[in-house]
């Protein structure tokens, strides 16, 4: 492989920890520990297109989420480590609490665009034609940092994960799926090292289809871009459809209830958007049906949408 170059942003390699819930014994790995402000799975994807905004001279990124995105907050804290201002373009509107995320761009005080979800629709068009505009080099990140580029931190993610003797050789990896770009580098990385390994995917949004299609989309970009002579069996791809039924910003009450009976048993708190979701079928499909120690959860993050979530957190608990 034709291996992109990186900064060194993010604290790895993050712990594999064995944890017990429901006595039942599994791993995760913490990616959440990537670093605080930055925190998460986006800061590996980050490393890379950092590295390429810097080495084309750019001074402003432009990049998008929802209101709480972790990505678009993560792209504010890292570009300053570089002298690299940033534009968010954020779903949602200013009349919304400053809490989480939102709370942390406002006091970096980073520039923030609110859009409509109607014009979300057509965000990477938006922010290109805004960045010809601007009188500043622009270096435009799509959504999630789920591109060719980004997508190589999860390339390295398995070489990380399966030099680590200290740990089981895992038969899947699971993860939450919004943008597509950590399992595209999971798919990818896998492959490249020859693993007879299942990625499994929880999208948190969208269908499974839109998911096949846009994890194949960012693979075959990879492929094309770093010349890798890799024929993806896309049968390794599985993606566990309607775990977020209830929509990309909602969450019912009996997944919350997991996510804090499981705080309350292990001492980690997932969001409620991505891991948490994420947890709630990996506990369906692996941790009910005696599985879950072939399987790696990936925690990648996502703790300060939480606190944007404060009331239903401290709603009263499921009898």
């Amino acid at each position: 492989m034709k291996i992109p170059q990186k900064l060194n942003i993010a604290n790895l390699p993050t712990p594999i920890q064995k944890i017990y819930f429901e006595r039942t014994g599994f791993y995760i790995k913490r990616d959440d520990f990537t670093g605080m402000e930055f925190s998460g799975n986006k800061i590996r994807k980050l490393e890379y297109l950092l590295f390429d905004a810097v080495q084309k001279k750019a001074k402003k990124l432009y990049t998008c989420g929802g209101i709480q995105s972790n990505h678009a907050r993560a792209t504010a804290f890292a570009g300053i480590k570089y002298g690299l201002k940033s534009r968010l373009y954020l779903r949602g509107n200013e009349t919304e609490l400053s809490d989480g995320n939102l709370f942390l761009n406002k006091v970096l005080g980073v520039e923030i665009k609110f859009v409509t979800p109607e014009e979300y629709q057509s965000i990477d068009e938006i922010m290109k034609q805004d960045a010809e505009k601007d009188q500043d080099s622009v270096y435009v990140i799509t959504e999630g940092g789920s591109d060719e580029t980004g997508a190589c931190g999860y390339v390295n993610f398995i070489n990380e994960v399966f030099n680590d003797t200290s740990v089981p050789k895992f038969e899947g990896v699971l993860s939450a799926c919004g943008s597509g770009g950590t399992t595209a580098g999971l798919l990818v990385g896998s492959q490249l090292a020859n693993l007879d390994l299942d990625i499994y995917a929880v999208n948190v949004c969208n269908d499974e289809q839109h998911f096949r299609e846009r994890i194949k989309n960012i693979t075959e970009r990879m492929i094309d871009k770093y010349e890798l002579e890799l024929k993806v069996d896309y049968s390794r791809l599985k993606i566990l459809d309607h775990f977020s039924e209830e929509g990309y910003t909602e969450i019912t009450e009996e997944k919350l209830q997991v996510i804090k009976n499981f705080c309350r048993e292990t001492g980690i708190l997932f969001d409620p958007v991505y891991t948490g979701k994420a947890f709630y079928a990996y506990r369906e499909k692996f941790i009910k049906t005696g599985n879950a120690k072939k399987v790696l959860f990936i925690h990648t993050g996502g703790l300060f949408g939480v606190f944007a979530r404060r009331e239903e957190f401290l709603s009263n608990d499921s009898e």
